[in-house]
């Protein structure tokens, strides 16, 4: 046995075995959980979903549960192995719907050969779940109880074997035709294998614009033609005259292959004679028909896809099923129709058109990818296919009258992203609001990659107008090397900006009684850091993000010499925390090492500020080891010391402490152990006595506690400047783009308001 099948077979088998289990989304921890949950609570429900039937869908899990049922018949490339050892599939098809579009599975394999027995068995599941996944069923039975299926029942049943490798070798089908200049509807196609899959995807090619007359197929008996007698009625739909009658005629003059079949069951010298430029998706797994190599000998001029991961353009079941589903079950479609599969299938081929991001060139190994030869459809761990495919699903269950909900497109894409990450939801909020009115945020290290994909998504999002703040060159350069249009970045060159001389002037002046002469100045205004917070000063920028290629230290000294703090404020850094049921805050993170009483009070009020002007009111817990003077030492003292400040100096404020973290975040221990206090509930801002802890703190939450962690956020600054981390990923730089620009307007809007002037929306 290879370690890799010991490896699979350890996966299985370790811990709990298997790979699925059942969780309860209800609490269950005491008598009237359990009373609630069954009897005598459960009765309400019950008959509330027998006067309504459709309320199973408010009651019930049913919504969002799809059963994956087999019979086992054609299990992977194993055959016919049946139900039992074709488990292992069906659990791992309920991890990738869950792990990619958050939908709950009943994996049900059964002892049933006959097609009429998984037939009944599916319909009388109906009551149970909100669609059915059929898997790993033989051919041609697999089409008669689709069909069936199809035809009787009122929730979608969809045989992923069938379309899933329609659908997304679909989009490599249009994306690699528009990348070699051919028409769709003038090119022959060859088919090697006839099975579930094979005529599936080519029905599918029909309907994207392929002619049927110009496809060929090949099952394990030869080229199919008017002259055989053991042909099936879905094979006969490819019946046409004059036909070849070998597969090296076939495959003479042929545009695009397509390979269904065996591992090595095709000799790549047959490929020299098809047209130039051929496309060849060789999709056997777990090896192809032929190999990229071995195509790549006889025709270099070859478009190629296979099934593995290891080579480009991936045809992979999980770009479809997933999505396809969470479409259907959001608008309750009765079936997944035609129109839902070609908008799975075009919405695929349209986002390959897009930037990818820098979670999937991470996930990959790469540094860039772009659309051509080597891209043809995104990659399976890409975030955005949820995005992208299930709205497209949705919408076109409505349109085309299979829908029994409606939905609103963008509130839709916003649940999703809550789906994902709670921190997407978060972030897609706040970059909502940031777009309400568009900030102009100088971005420095601008030549990096990274920086420049950020600032790319936040322009074509319309949460900020980025300035890029660096040498035009190198930016023009990097944008180059990444295929990326500046259109609508400004680009800012502190070495030629005719900016600069005010700016150094203004920086002389307010330093020069601190070591700087006018000509120390005039220097430091070419680093784009000085230029940056300059920009900011003067008003040339509503918001600064720097720090990508600094440690933290350094990146903020600029700022605090051009812009510094705010009067009465603590320049501190904090992190929101984004757990799946809630968003917390905790500070001073990056900043203040041994914070005293007056820069906790200072701090706090800091980061009190910035968390309501997100719209989230700030119930502040001053942390310590004491709760309200139960341990007596100076580092509990100077935490007292602050709270007594603020509440003297700030009696409307939701402060308390000092307090330890438990009495902060369980409301009963609060309100039990030390009622009247004025936190007012459980809190969302931690303010913790010093910077270790807080930076231990973050750091646990986000490897062990599940929380993703956004920031650093710097707060108590006299103008909006967020400093990253060293080396931050693209997601981190365009969140903190996205905060920086909220920050800006808000502040905009405070001006304006103790001005006199009206808030503006927009």
């Amino acid at each position: 046995m290879t370690d890799r099948n010991q490896d699979a077979l350890r996966y299985h088998e370790e811990g709990r075995p298997g790979k699925i289990q059942v969780v309860p989304t209800k609490p269950t921890d005491n008598q009237r959980d359990l009373s609630l949950a069954y009897t005598p609570g459960v009765a309400i429900p019950c008959l509330a979903i027998a006067e309504r039937p459709e309320d199973a869908y408010r009651y019930t899990a049913r919504g969002n549960l799809v059963a994956v049922v087999s019979n086992g018949t054609a299990v992977l490339g194993l055959g016919d192995i049946g139900p039992l050892a074709g488990k292992p599939v069906m659990e791992g098809k309920g991890v990738l719907f869950k792990t990619f579009a958050d939908i709950d599975v009943f994996d049900l394999e059964i002892d049933a050969p006959d097609p009429e027995d998984v037939i009944r068995f599916c319909q009388a599941l109906e009551p149970t779940v909100g669609g059915i996944n059929l898997e790993d069923i033989k051919s041609p039975d697999c089409f008669h109880i689709e069909e069936r299926l199809r035809a009787t029942m009122c929730i979608p049943v969809f045989h992923d074997d069938q379309h899933g490798t329609a659908i997304i070798s679909g989009a490599a089908l249009l994306n690699g035709l528009d990348v070699v200049g051919k028409k769709i509807e003038e090119v022959r196609c060859v088919f090697l294998g006839a099975g579930a899959a094979a005529i599936a995807t080519a029905e599918h090619y029909v309907r994207l614009g392929v002619r049927r007359e110009l496809i060929t197929l090949i099952d394990k008996d030869g080229v199919v033609h008017s002259g055989r007698t053991d042909l099936d009625p879905y094979k006969q739909r490819f019946v046409h005259d004059p036909a070849p009658r070998s597969r090296a005629e076939a495959l003479k003059g042929a545009d695009v292959f397509v390979g269904l079949s065996a591992a090595h069951a095709l000799p790549a010298a047959e490929l020299a004679g098809m047209a130039r430029d051929p496309l060849v998706f060789a999709l056997a797994n777990p090896d192809p028909e032929v190999t990229p190599e071995e195509v790549r000998a006889v025709r270099p001029d070859a478009v190629i896809a296979t099934g593995r991961t290891d080579y480009p353009n991936q045809v992979n079941n999980v770009l479809g099923f997933p999505f396809i589903f969470r479409g259907a079950l959001d608008v309750r479609a009765r079936a997944i129709n035609e129109e839902m599969k070609m908008a799975a299938t075009r919405a695929l081929a349209a986002l390959a058109r897009e930037d990818v991001p820098e979670v999937v060139l991470r996930a990959y190994g790469v540094d860039q990818m772009h659309f051509g030869r080597d891209y043809l459809i995104p990659k399976p761990f890409d975030p955005r296919v949820l995005l992208w495919v299930a709205p497209a699903v949705a919408w076109a269950a409505i349109s085309s009258g299979v829908a029994t909900e409606a939905l609103d497109l963008d509130e839709y894409r916003q649940k999703l992203e809550s789906r994902q990450s709670r921190g997407r939801a978060v972030m897609r909020g706040l970059s909502n609001r940031a777009s309400m009115e568009v900030q102009r945020v100088a971005m420095t290290d601008a030549e990096d990659p990274r920086v420049l994909r950020a600032a790319r998504i936040v322009r074509d999002e319309g949460s900020a107008r980025p300035i890029l703040v660096g040498h035009a060159s190198d930016i023009a350069e990097t944008a180059a090397t990444l295929g990326m249009s500046l259109d609508g970045m400004d680009i800012v060159d502190p070495d030629t900006s005719p900016l600069r001389p005010a700016y150094a002037k203004r920086l002389w002046a307010r330093r020069r009684r601190r070591g700087i002469t006018e000509g120390e100045a005039n220097r430091r205004m070419k680093i784009p850091a000085y230029f940056g917070a300059g920009m900011v000063a003067a008003g040339d920028a509503d918001a600064l993000v720097v720090g990508e290629n600094q440690h933290y230290p350094d990146a903020i000294k600029p700022a605090m010499r051009v812009i510094g703090a705010e009067p009465g404020k603590a320049v501190a850094g904090i992190y929101m925390m984004v757990f799946q049921g809630e968003t917390i805050f905790l500070a001073d993170c990056t900043v203040n090492i041994d914070p005293d009483s007056q820069r906790l009070k200072q701090i706090a009020l800091a980061t009190g500020t910035f968390v309501r002007n997100l719209g989230i009111e700030p119930r502040i817990a001053m942390l310590s080891f004491s709760n309200f003077g139960s341990v007596k030492h100076p580092a509990s003292k100077k935490v007292w010391e602050a709270v007594a400040m603020l509440h003297a100096e700030y009696p409307q404020l939701a402060v308390d402490g000092e307090m330890q973290a438990d009495t902060a975040l369980v409301e009963a221990i609060l309100t039990r152990y030390y009622p009247g206090s004025r936190l007012g509930g459980k809190a969302n801002v931690l303010i913790f006595p010093e910077l270790s802890g807080a930076n231990i703190c973050y750091k646990l939450l986000s490897q062990l506690g599940g929380a993703q962690a956004i920031g650093p956020i710097l707060v108590g600054m006299a103008a909006p400047v967020h400093v990253l981390q060293r080396g931050s990923d693209v997601d981190a730089i365009v969140n903190l783009t996205v905060i920086a620009a909220v920050d800006a307007q808000e502040r905009g809007r405070l001006a304006r308001t103790r001005a006199g002037a009206a808030p503006t929306a927009s």
